[in-house]
């Protein structure tokens, strides 16, 4: 038997289409020449299962094979191989698929062969003519008394098929590699290729006498198989120079969708840094794609792993995801998981879910912030750390707040500081009064503290330096003044003249003795919206983080400092108010070149005037 004929498609332009657009990766014409293969393979163990071959199935690996002299490119297997009919028919007939005709007409007999089967569109053997001039297919079918059978094409929508000799079952794939696609004949890229999309295919592949991939990654095994030694050393090979993972959550449903894998909490470093796109989605052990935004809520994309389903649809190049019903019914799926791991990490063992809250807070905070169904259950497990070192989940920080730091109002204020060190001053003074002080200094918790105001109720924040300590939570009770309101507007002048900046707005204030002579806050409006211009959003705040900045300097009329600037001589008293303001600025960690300069020169001649 020869025949020549014309491929059956419905426009002469289907093959430069294919060649340039279907296809937006040239390499992934190996992945769908090696699923192919692997297709095949399956379908003829799932008939030999059936009962319905009962020939020898001998070693079903696929080969790979590269001659570089020759230019050609070889895929062999020992599936079911084709007759020239079904070449015509599967081959010659775009977009008709195998996988699905095979999967229909088996489907009541083994429910396994149809998640077994990797091949979908039909079009995926086309994506040889994106490297090859021309393409051979060497068919023996595992039918008994049939013929094999030779294809050959060149790239336009003719074909020759005739009769010919081929010793083993099963069918071998050869590309004649074009003038421009030279790279794909180094082993070197091949094996590169290979490793990529190949390395979990459930049939070995050999590549060069060597076999390249793990037919059973541990993903397909049920979570009792495997030990933490398992998990880890699979974390090693995804992600060869990263530190071991804090902990991990092994996926495995089979309705009302099929989805495996396993997703790994890493440590992150440098939450300015961490990077996304480690997540890897397989179909069927096939790689996909890293790029899972769809399939994975957005903030679980800082997440390693492997997520493995069938049921996640795909163009026919197979390198996008098509969101749909079953995509967000896996994407709330892997919130739900996530949450359930988190609380029951938080129950089972506090002390140690505690030692990596570093960690995982701004996994819990991320969810948190953008996931409002996550919140609801994070709600119980995410942690509030004080300036002390100790841990409170939000119901008992509330209620270790809430007899001593209620203002007048009766809202409960909760300070917070973003670096003890630089505010310690600041945290003295609450922590003298008998207040508390939470430490938020990560990146996401600007927004988290608004979130936090919107759902407590009756509840706000104010960070620490905001204002002096006896105006961060206004009480009934008031301090009195020990100047006249004469004094208290001189004593204003003289400041405002010393300090000299618009920006600086003096008040005099009645406050304790105990308290320092002079405070500089930044309202915590204002620093509020510059913190989240900093780390983005702010929403129609923005604007308030390119504004300059507006501090507020509390003068203490109480203090024996005011008394004595009041006292001294015009410009000495300037030099006294100068050297009061200049220490709070200190404090606020806001002194700097010359002024720090000027600063300790005046201190060394007020201690020699001594």
């Amino acid at each position: 038997m020869q025949e020549t004929g014309s491929i059956s498609i419905h426009t002469e332009n289907i093959f430069p289409i294919i060649k340039k657009f279907l296809y937006s990766d040239h390499e992934i014409f190996l992945r769908e020449l090696v699923s192919n293969a692997v297709d095949a393979t399956q379908k003829l163990k799932s008939l030999a299962q059936l009962g319905e071959f009962k020939g020898d199935l001998g070693e079903l690996k696929v080969r790979v094979t590269v001659d570089k002299e020759a230019r050609k490119i070889t895929i062999s297997d020992r599936g079911l191989g084709m007759t020239g009919e079904e070449i015509k028919k599967y081959i010659n007939q775009i977009a008709f698929s195998g996988a699905t005709e095979f999967v229909e007409k088996y489907k009541d007999k083994d429910a396994a062969a149809k998640d077994q089967i990797i091949g979908q569109f039909g079009l995926g053997f086309y994506s040889a003519f994106m490297v090859a001039e021309q393409v051979e297919i060497w068919s023996q079918s595992y039918r008994e008394g049939t013929t094999a059978a030779h294809w050959t094409c060149d790239g336009s929508t003719e074909f020759t098929l005739e009769d010919a000799e081929k010793a083993e079952r099963g069918t071998d794939v050869v590309l004649h590699v074009a003038a421009d696609s030279d790279e794909f004949l180094e082993e070197a890229r091949l094996r590169t290729i290979l490793t990529k999309y190949c390395k979990f295919l459930p049939i070995e592949i050999e590549f060069e006498g060597q076999v390249i991939n793990q037919t059973q990654p541990i993903w397909t095994k049920q979570p009792a198989e495997l030990t933490d030694e398992d998990y880890t050393k699979f974390y090693q090979e995804l992600y060869p120079f990263s530190e071991p993972p804090l902990f991990w959550i092994h996926l495995n449903v089979d309705y009302p969708f099929n989805l495996t894998g396993i997703l790994y909490f890493p440590k992150v470093k440098d939450e300015m840094q961490f990077q996304r796109n480690k997540i890897q989605l397989y179909s069927r052990q096939v790689f996909i794609t890293d790029e899972v935004k769809d399939v994975v809520p957005e903030f679980l994309m800082l997440l390693h792993g492997v997520i493995d389903s069938p049921d996640i649809p795909l163009n026919v190049s197979r390198s996008f995801l098509q969101a749909d019903s079953s995509v967000k019914k896996i994407n709330t799926y892997i919130t739900k998981k996530v949450a359930d791991k988190l609380n029951e990490l938080f129950k089972k063992d506090r002390a140690g879910y505690e030692e990596k809250w570093s960690d995982i807070g701004l996994f819990v905070k991320y969810g948190m912030l953008s996931d409002e169904k996550f919140y609801d259950k994070a709600k119980d497990f995410v942690l509030l750390q004080n300036a002390a070192g100790k841990y409170f989940t939000l119901t008992e920080y509330q209620e270790h707040v809430q007899v001593n730091q209620k203002d007048k109002n009766d809202q409960t204020v909760i300070l917070y500081s973003t670096d003890p060190e630089a505010q310690h001053s600041f945290v003295v003074a609450a922590t003298d009064r008998g207040y508390d002080v939470l430490k938020l200094d990560a990146v996401l918790d600007p927004h988290f503290i608004g979130q936090l105001e919107q759902k407590l109720e009756k509840t706000t924040f104010k960070r620490v330096d905001a204002d002096t300590v006896g105006k961060l939570i206004e009480k009934d009770e008031t301090t009195e003044s020990v100047l006249s309101d004469d004094d208290k507007t001189r004593l204003q002048e003289l400041f405002t003249k010393s300090i000299n900046n618009e920006h600086m707005h003096v008040q005099v204030d009645a406050l304790s003795p105990q308290d320092a002579p002079v405070v500089i806050t930044l309202p915590e409006f204002m620093r509020r919206m510059k913190d989240m211009q900093r780390v983005g959003g702010g929403g129609g705040m923005a604007m308030f983080g390119s504004m300059p900045d507006s501090y507020t300097v509390s003068v203490n009329a109480n203090h024996p400092v005011a008394q004595r600037v009041l006292n001294a001589e015009d410009e000495a008293g300037q030099k006294l108010a100068r050297q009061a303001f200049d220490l709070a600025l200190l404090a606020q960690n806001m002194l700097k070149g010359e002024a720090l300069t000027a600063f300790v020169k005046r201190s060394a001649d007020l201690l020699a005037a001594e």
